[in-house]
């Protein structure tokens, strides 16, 4: 856990002319004077495009010419699976900023040629056509080379434009702590029985997913999570396929896989028979009254006079 220094943010804060915002953010630019990319707000505060696919247009910006951007090499790259990568690319390409085209190698074989444009709007006005810069086609492992325009890097960053009244405090940065990891479920009691159909789900993965080879030590660690499911009375299958369905290819880390889809899609418990059932309907009672005129009991929701009475005080009247 990085080293915290309230201290040095509370004094560069104090250096703000005028009173701080109440809410919001308050932005302390430092330049970057080496490994950074320029990217225009268009991109990063896209009103149309998902965050994924921001941050995908991001991250394929600030590669070199020649890296792979397939839909394997990103889901190798990022926890998202292929279906989440793939609909970000198509989302790319609505605006402009990714084009894709197939194209003929000199070996007679198709590829796929992607250009990443940092500004379409301005390339549509101005009328012109991208050419993607001559690379070697680098070898495909099951998608073909996809070689990018490499971005134009300007001589210094410039950064948002803040109010005149708050201008940027320049301050070392910090590294933020990352949040404590959740805890893996637990039983309320860990018997036998749990236990061994939990090893035996556990050890079964890989034969349903090649790549969730778990080694002995990482089933013991993980028995009680798959417990705790069992114990909520999900059946085996329905486990199984909570653990091997849409996973990252390739998992770098299978145990974490399991642990993180244990803990974080734990259903709650099933609920009983008494919170299912109906609430019964509670019979109307009229409550006892005493009549004013013959003090004789009878029903009615408001005090006054029984039918005999009021047969008699209607004739006399």
């Amino acid at each position: 856990m990085a080293t915290q220094h309230p201290n040095a943010l509370t004094r560069a804060l104090a250096e703000l002319p005028g009173p701080l915002p109440a809410f919001g953010v308050i932005h302390i630019a430092i330049p970057h004077t080496s490994r950074f990319t320029i990217v225009g707000n268009h991109l990063a505060q896209h009103a149309e495009l998902s965050l994924v696919a921001i941050g995908i247009g991001v991250h394929i910006q600030s590669l070199p010419v020649g890296s792979l951007v397939g839909i394997k090499a990103l889901t190798a790259r990022f926890a998202e699976g292929e279906m989440r990568i793939a609909a970000a690319l198509r989302e790319l390409e609505a605006p402009g900023y990714l084009r894709r085209a197939h194209v003929r190698l000199a070996n007679g074989r198709m590829a796929t040629r992607t250009v990443f444009c940092n500004q379409p709007g301005a390339l549509e006005r101005a009328g012109r056509v991208v050419v993607a810069p001559k690379v070697p086609p680098a070898v495909p492992e099951e998608a073909p080379a996809v070689p990018e325009e490499p971005p134009a890097p300007p001589p210094a960053p410039e950064p948002d434009p803040v109010p005149e009244s708050h201008p940027p405090v320049r301050v070392p940065p910090r590294t933020a702590p990352k949040p404590p990891r959740r805890p893996l479920p637990q039983p309320r009691e860990l018997t036998p029985e749990l236990r061994q159909t939990a090893s035996a789900i556990l050890a079964d993965l890989r034969n349903h997913a090649e790549a969730l080879v778990l080694s002995e030590a990482d089933v013991e660690e993980l028995v009680p999570g798959v417990a705790a499911w069992l114990e909520r009375e999900v059946r085996p299958d329905a486990i199984r396929h909570a653990l091997t369905t849409d996973l990252p290819k390739p998992p770098k880390y299978p145990a974490k896989i399991v642990r993180h889809r244990l803990t974080a899609l734990l259903p709650p418990p099933l609920p009983g028979a008494e919170e299912l059932a109906p609430a019964a309907r509670r019979p109307l009672v009229i409550p006892l009254q005493n009549c004013d005129g013959c003090d004789r009991a009878f029903r009615s929701r408001e005090p006054g006079h029984c039918r005999g009475c009021q047969g008699e005080l209607a004739a006399a009247a």
